[in-house]
């Protein structure tokens, strides 16, 4: 294990985005293994778009697998309901037609959770990559545009947890769910 990887993924599931910041700064690798065998990526709190911005500048891979369950940091970002995070991880090129373990797709732990805004989101963007549009969507609709389009009309915020520190740090989804 390399030497501070077990900081770097503690602070990053703390979303101490100065710390993540520091240790990305001093060298540590963004895609190194903590003792549990998980990169920070992995482990990073969801609702912290810093914390999955920095990461992902420094080379985290957006794709990493769970060993186990073979969920990826968009499945994550899916099923708990942060659309911030997602849509970061996506533009990354994190990758939206990968199975888990349970051959469940991102799209359908949004569903399966009533995330509606995220599930909307994911079909755009598989619109977007597969070429081949779904009901009511322009196959060359932006994702990350339909997302700002939805929250700017009054969709209902999904479960956006990222601190005062994100939404001053200048993410317009952050902004668009303040308390």
């Amino acid at each position: 294990m390399e030497p501070f990887a077990h900081q770097l993924a503690a602070a990053a599931a703390r979303g101490q985005v100065e710390e993540v910041r520091a240790l990305l700064r001093a060298g540590v690798s963004p895609n190194a293994l903590n003792r549990q065998g998980r990169r920070p990526i992995q482990v990073m709190m969801m609702g912290s778009v810093r914390v999955a911005e920095l990461l992902l500048l420094h080379g985290a891979d957006p794709n990493c697998a769970d060993p186990d369950t073979l969920t990826r940091p968009v499945h994550d970002a899916a099923r708990e309901g942060f659309l911030d995070t997602l849509v970061v991880l996506h533009q990354a090129g994190a990758r939206l037609d990968v199975r888990d373990a349970w051959d469940r797709l991102p799209v359908d732990l949004a569903e399966e959770r009533g995330h509606q805004v995220i599930v909307r989101y994911l079909r755009a963007a598989a619109g977007v990559t597969q070429g081949s549009g779904h009901a009511g969507m322009d196959a060359e609709e932006d994702p990350a545009e339909e997302s700002h389009t939805l929250l700017t009309n009054g969709a209902a915020p999904v479960c956006l947890q990222s601190s005062d520190r994100d939404a001053q740090a200048g993410n317009s989804l952050s902004r668009a769910y303040a308390h």
